[in-house]
């Protein structure tokens, strides 16, 4: 029989290859990245923070590790994928998306977090002061413009169709960030004297229901607000707007990328890119509440002339110079 040393001694090499599939070697650090959106080739800001991480000198497998989830539009299951990506254990949690950051703010008051592609960080709760985040939590935002920002799109839509004055809007109203935004587009209207029909999207049962309602109206053009499980419908809703020969206004230029008319906001691979610069200081010793929050320094003005020319439409010159990249 095995005395009781040479058993504890054979497990304990049996268990050695075990533990060191489940830990990251020694100098390797472990990230967790979540996201509100689908996989790639679909995330593109993936692969921005990625892009990221290796302009600071991090190769994955070797001196780190990207523990990747993915919510797939359906932000219920984000506090499960948080929850999954604290237990392995990871030295930073990137958070996607306003629902991902909160999600990850509830799971956990020491595990340091930095979010990227959130619009209104204080506004959704996150943080309470942008130049002091406080607490466990900091990142880079896509947009802090509240109300005026969303009035913005329907201004822009307007200057670019002086003619339209029936706007159908898309917004997911089960998603706390997507009101104050919602509520600069009706103020905009009431200035611009233009009719509003805003239809309700947050999964795919209201998006089928409010695309048909859409295409029933007489609406002369549509806005889409910003919202994780929109921005995963890209290419249905820019397949929707040219099916129907109605310009559409983004909220990234993703969509104008995709063959959408128009965009106006931050760049929200960019958002991801810097975020990697917040992971990389906190990895070093910083602590996030130490970490103002990163703000957007200018917003794009993406206009698709290729889809503008399918639909028939002159944007004017004015607009067009304006714009910071055009699409031909």
């Amino acid at each position: 029989m095995m005395d009781r040393r040479a058993f504890l001694a054979t497990l304990g090499a049996l268990a050695a290859p075990l533990a060191a599939q489940a830990q990251p070697a020694a100098g390797v650090h472990r990230i967790g990245f979540v996201s509100a959106t689908s996989p790639s080739p679909s995330n593109p800001q993936f692969d921005a923070f990625h892009q990221g991480l290796r302009e600071l000198g991090y190769v994955e497998g070797k001196n780190v590790i990207v523990e990747a989830r993915f919510a797939e539009g359906r932000l219920e299951r984000l506090p499960a994928l948080v929850a999954e990506l604290i237990g392995l254990k990871v030295d930073v949690l990137l958070a996607g998306s306003p629902a991902g950051a909160v999600a990850a703010k509830k799971a956990s008051t020491t595990v340091p977090i930095v979010f990227a592609g959130v619009g209104d960080p204080v506004a959704s709760g996150i943080v309470a002061s942008l130049a002091r985040p406080g607490g466990n939590i900091t990142g880079v935002a896509v947009g802090t413009g509240g109300p005026a920002f969303g009035g913005k799109w329907l201004e822009l839509l307007k200057e670019a169709l002086p003619g339209v004055s029936r706007v159908a809007v898309l917004a997911n109203r089960s998603n706390p960030s997507n009101s104050p935004y919602l509520k600069g587009v009706e103020a905009a209207a009431q200035t611009l004297k233009v009719k509003l029909d805003v239809h309700d999207a947050g999964n795919a049962t209201e998006l089928d229901r409010a695309l048909a309602a859409i295409g029933a109206s007489g609406a002369q053009a549509i806005i889409v607000t910003t919202d994780p499980f929109l921005f995963s419908n890209r290419a249905t809703l820019v397949q929707f707007a040219a099916s129907k020969r109605l310009p559409a206004m983004y909220f990234f230029k993703l969509f104008a990328d995709a063959g959408g008319l128009m965009s106006y906001g931050a760049s929200l691979e960019e958002s991801y890119r810097r975020a990697a610069t917040y992971v990389d200081k906190i990895l070093k010793g910083a602590k996030p509440a130490d970490l103002p929050i990163e703000q957007p320094t200018r917003f794009e003005l993406v206009i698709n002339l290729k889809t503008a020319k399918a639909l028939g439409i002159t944007i004017p010159q004015s607009v067009l110079l304006r714009a910071d990249q055009v699409i031909e």
